[in-house]
């Protein structure tokens, strides 16, 4: 099982800020570890200050909750059987997309939240992150990032 930690977290933050340039959104990005405790943050420049609890927020709820924040996004609409629920643990539960639990052989060993763009576009900038967290096997040579995290350099 991968644990993870601080070294897989700042890649993992790469990972999704390059998604984040490629799509030309300026996203809040925190990462959790099993327990929802921050490993790891980064906003990028210019993206809003409201983001920073958000994505924090999201990846403390798919950590909690074992769940992508969208599925529990839809589950919680008015009339669902989770409706509601965003208002449990003192509002903690964030019910907007993009986070993602991260697993490692079937369990959660952390969270990645996003923020910054729509529902949709965190998703996608919190998949890119997933996936190549799945694809780490465990050396830093795994992984295939160009990416220098807090620079507004071109990215390969």
């Amino acid at each position: 099982m991968i644990k993870l930690t601080l070294e897989i977290a700042k890649q993992l933050l790469a990972v999704a800020e390059q998604k984040a340039r490629q799509m030309e959104t300026l996203s809040n990005i925190a990462i959790v570890d099993e327990g929802g405790n921050l490993i790891a943050f980064h906003r990028m420049d210019n993206a809003r200050f409201a983001g920073i609890e958000i994505s924090k927020g999201k990846a403390w709820t798919s950590v909690t909750m074992q769940m992508p924040t969208a599925n529990l996004a839809q589950s919680a609409l008015p009339g669902s059987p989770s409706y509601g629920i965003n208002t449990t643990n003192e509002g903690k539960i964030t019910v907007l997309g993009g986070g993602i639990p991260l697993v490692s052989e079937g369990k959660v060993v952390g969270g990645i939240g996003v923020s910054g763009g729509t529902s949709a576009q965190d998703t996608e900038v919190a998949n890119a992150a997933v996936q190549a967290f799945s694809n780490f096997q465990g050396t830093r040579a795994d992984w295939s990032v160009n990416a220098r995290i807090g620079t507004n350099h071109s990215y390969r």
